[in-house]
């Protein structure tokens, strides 16, 4: 997956990203930080790519999105093994 970022500081991050789906998943965990003020993405048209936006009250937002990334991989996990023992 690609990602390119278009504006970055300590607390604010702008990406664009490949995949609507990657862009809602993450919003999603992001917003469950509470030291995240806003994490939010927009399309700006059907042809156009997904662009995330993260603003945090503190802590790099870099950091809190490694964060959310690993919260998601874990969850994701747990999934498989459900449905691994379903088989």
């Amino acid at each position: 997956m690609e990602i390119k970022i278009l504006r970055e500081n300590k607390n604010e991050l702008e990406v664009e990203l490949d995949s609507l789906s990657i862009a809602e998943i993450l919003r999603v965990y992001l917003n469950k930080n509470d030291d995240v003020s806003i994490a939010a993405w927009k399309k700006e048209h059907p042809t156009k790519k997904p662009v995330l936006f993260v603003k945090t009250k503190k802590d790099d937002v870099k950091k809190v999105i490694e964060k959310a990334v690993l919260e998601i991989t874990k969850d994701l996990e747990k999934v498989e093994e459900d449905f691994k023992k379903i088989n």
